[in-house]
């Protein structure tokens, strides 16, 4: 008993040393003094607010639903990729037609008001146009196959200069590397026959295919011109009363547009196609009449077309007349896009597509790779459309009343016994959308 009585005495102060101690802890880290005064973390960050979570909570919502509906968008835009895609050969002669429409409706407008019938009217046009086409077609034709063989003697004196020059210093290949390096290509071209085979098919059915559609198209061209100003009160009476004016009034955006497309590189492609074509025709290049038509049609695909057609014109000069006449016409073809670029388009820009060149360029790529040529030459009226309906909805949204004219009306239906009409009413007696 006297041994725990120690025990417990002995312990006491041990008891009081520890609480002392750990007293004195707490004191020195609650005023921040002691030796762990440096060690003591800070930040800046505030409070958490007690709206923290709920704010949180709901904007994660809205992510999450933006998030949806711009998968929801791209997946519709891939379906309807993928069905335009497959309808394609039925949407190609229409869109054609459309195009041809819109150059022939003038004149076919100018008869119909002359008290032609519309079929007819619209037969002699198509007609017309077909034969200037063919007219233009039986002029190139004779000069290309005159001149072709000019060409190809060009093209042989090219490739003989261009040994000549390998032959000599600093390259020094001899005749014998040179015969060895065409036949390695003989021989890779008679490897892949098959293959070369299989391309030539293809593009027969390719070329095939497109003079169908063409066929089409001009079909479709002659009753677009017969019955084309039906079509949108057609199209209106197929929706309600409020849509109706909206539909209209895009209809006519939608064609409005692209008839001063087809005007405007019509008149830009005639300007080139003409300084051009007096350009070759002083140096004395041959082709001048197929190389100023390839730049009038290059000038439907803008930019890209003219510096196709361009470089062709190039080409020819120098397989022809040598270096220094394919450096004049360069500097002949960058002078003419110039003038065009800086002096034509800017006059005609109010009128015309209101796109800009990175937009046109980015939609040529893309439509030549999805659809080759025809691609390309439909890509920039196709976007300039998507354009004109973004700036439509658009002003819809702020309220701007786009469907009504500068006149101050816009289109409504109406019927009588001869069927439904779409008049120009006031915009104050028609109900509001």
């Amino acid at each position: 008993m006297p041994d725990e009585h120690r025990t417990e005495n002995a312990a006491e102060p041990a008891a009081d040393e520890r609480g002392e101690d750990t007293g004195a802890s707490r004191a020195d880290t609650a005023t921040g003094t002691g030796a762990d005064e440096h060690e003591v973390a800070t930040t800046r960050a505030p409070i958490p607010g007690p709206e923290r979570a709920r704010r949180l909570q709901a904007a994660s919502r809205r992510v999450a639903v933006a998030s949806a509906e711009l998968i929801l968008i791209v997946i519709a835009l891939l379906i309807l990729g993928r069905v335009i895609g497959e309808l394609w050969v039925v949407l190609l002669p229409v869109v054609l037609g459309l195009l041809f429409t819109t150059v022939l409706w003038p004149v076919t407008r100018v008869l119909r008001h002359h008290g032609w019938p519309p079929a007819l009217a619209s037969l002699v046009v198509l007609l017309l146009f077909l034969g200037a086409f063919g007219g233009i077609i039986a002029v190139i034709a004779p000069q290309v196959v005159g001149q072709v063989e000019e060409v190809a003697d060009g093209v042989t004196q090219g490739l003989e200069q261009v040994q000549e020059y390998l032959a000599g210093p600093p390259f020094n290949i001899d005749d014998q590397q040179v015969g060895n390096a065409v036949d390695s290509i003989i021989d890779s071209v008679q490897s892949n026959a098959q293959n070369i085979a299989g391309y030539a098919v293809t593009t027969a059915t390719t070329i095939g295919g497109l003079l169908i559609n063409l066929v089409l198209a001009l079909v479709l061209t002659f009753f677009f011109l017969k019955d084309g100003p039906k079509w949108v009160p057609w199209l209106a009476a197929q929706t309600g009363p409020q849509a109706a004016p909206h539909v209209a009034a895009l209809s006519l955006k939608t064609w409005r547009t692209l008839s001063e497309f087809i005007r405007q590189q019509a008149i830009v492609g005639f300007v080139d196609a003409l300084f051009i074509g007096i350009g070759l025709l002083v140096l004395g290049v041959p082709l001048v009449l197929p190389l100023a038509v390839l730049t009038f049609f290059g000038a439907f695909i803008p930019i890209i077309g003219a510096f196709v057609a361009g470089g062709f014109a190039v080409l020819i000069a120098l397989v022809d007349s040598g270096l220094t006449t394919a450096l004049i016409v360069l500097g002949l073809i960058i002078v003419v896009q110039q003038i065009e670029g800086n002096v034509l388009q800017p006059i005609l820009q109010g009128r015309g597509l209101n796109l800009h060149a990175a937009v046109v360029i980015l939609a040529v790529t893309a439509g030549a790779s999805l659809a080759g040529i025809i691609g390309a030459f439909l890509a920039v009226p196709v976007a300039a459309l998507i354009a004109v309906a973004y700036r439509y909805g658009r002003d819809v949204l702020d309220g701007n009343n786009p469907e009504v004219a500068d006149d101050g009306t816009r289109g409504q239906l109406t019927q009588d016994a001869s069927g439904t009409h779409l008049v120009r009413e006031p915009a104050e007696t028609t109900p509001s959308s």
